[in-house]
């Protein structure tokens, strides 16, 4: 599997031959997301990630999906204390109390968001002045960009609207896996031409 031989399919580096990382390469990872509830999975996701591995994650992904109902931004938007202490003992997810109440906090403001702006997606695309997704030249993966100033504005914009670990590199890694900014590598198949 992954970038072995046998496999003929050209992938960024990065994903290896984990089999998870593999099909979240293939299936995932940069591909455009429409609808927003996949959106705010990935924001919630992408904040818990801060200061760990994304394999780490990936690998309680099917957790945090049971622990915050299917990431239905109505649904975590309504969690209480009780709710917030039930996931402090969760072992499928991270534990982390700041990273909690941050994904119930940011639920409410990704709400106001939606009424905003229609939906969070077109509240994305606010920050774009181009053809979306950009496309950035990545020759391999340890050279490509961390942050640009999509990320920067995205992340200075949700900073003052409450929202939390929302940092640009956060925002950055957010907008890749989802699809506004496409840094496969150039050698990848799935780079768009």
């Amino acid at each position: 599997m992954g970038n072995s031989p046998e496999n003929n399919l050209k992938r960024c580096r990065w994903c290896g031959d984990d089999p998870l990382y593999v099909a979240y390469h293939d299936k995932e990872w940069g591909r455009p997301v429409a609808d927003d509830r996949t959106l705010f999975e990935f924001l919630i996701l992408e904040g818990a990630q801060a200061g760990l591995s994304w394999i780490t994650i990936l690998r309680k992904r099917e957790a945090y999906r049971k622990a915050f109902k299917g990431f239905v931004p109505e649904e975590v938007a309504k969690f209480g204390e009780e709710d917030i202490e039930r996931l402090l003992t969760d072992p499928g997810i991270v534990r982390n109390r700041l990273k909690i109440n941050s994904a119930v906090k940011n639920a409410a403001l990704f709400l106001e968001v939606q009424k905003q702006f229609g939906s969070f997606r077109e509240y994305v695309l606010s920050f774009f002045d181009g053809e979306v997704p950009v496309v950035n030249d990545i020759p391999d993966c340890w050279s490509g960009p961390c942050r640009d100033a999509v990320s920067d504005a995205m992340s200075k914009d949700m900073k003052k609207r409450g929202f939390k670990f929302c940092g640009t590199k956060i925002c950055y890694s957010f907008l890749q896996a989802t699809g506004f900014i496409d840094d496969h590598e150039n050698h990848c198949a799935l780079k768009k031409k």
